[in-house]
Formats: structure tokens, sequence, C-alpha cells
């Protein structure tokens, strides 16, 4: 029963990161136009982790597209700026995005 129950507290203890960034792009508007495994308006962030997988400078590409906008790169509909998005949750925003599976 011991062991379980520590399982139980690590298991989520260890989602607790991946909530609180689920709940930081809700809060600053991301899945109005992304959600974490299908297309809406832009890119599901599994599809954004796959593209980037491996590529060393995604973490602050990423980072600099939530802030400043982009186009062009996964079609016509370009991404807005977002300045309300701070530089620190932005590249918290990258990094969970970029874990996702």
């Amino acid at each position: 029963m011991k062991k379980a129950l520590l399982a139980a507290t690590f298991g989520i203890a260890a989602m607790g990161p991946a909530v609180a960034d689920l709940k930081l792009a809700t809060t600053k508007n991301c899945m109005s136009c992304h959600a974490v495994e299908r297309k809406v308006l832009g890119p599901s962030f599994k599809d954004i982790a796959a593209r980037y997988k491996g590529n060393k400078a995604a973490g602050d590409l990423l980072a600099t597209k939530i802030i400043k906008g982009g186009a062009g790169v996964w079609g016509p509909v370009p991404m807005p700026a977002n300045n309300q998005v701070s530089e620190a949750d932005s590249k918290k925003l990258a990094a969970w995005i970029l874990a996702t599976p």
C-alpha cells in the first residue's frame, strides 16, 4: 500500500509542470488557435514538436515566434504577435511545446 501511494504521489508531482504549462497556454490564449493533438487554426503542439525535433535552436526560435508572430511556416494563415506574453513565459511555453510527445 505504501509503495502504491508513493508511486501515485510521484506520478501526480511529475504531471505538475505539464498541467501548469497547459494552464499558461490557456491563459495566454494559445489554445484559441492551437490544440495539443489536432490542428485548429494553427498547427497542433504535437506537430510543432515533431517538426523541430532535434533542432537545438528551436526553443529560442519558437519563443521569439510566440511573442513576435510569424508567417509562411505552416501555410498562409499568419500567427499574430502576442505582446502580452513575457520573454520568460514564451521560453516556458516553447519548452513545453517541444516536449509534447
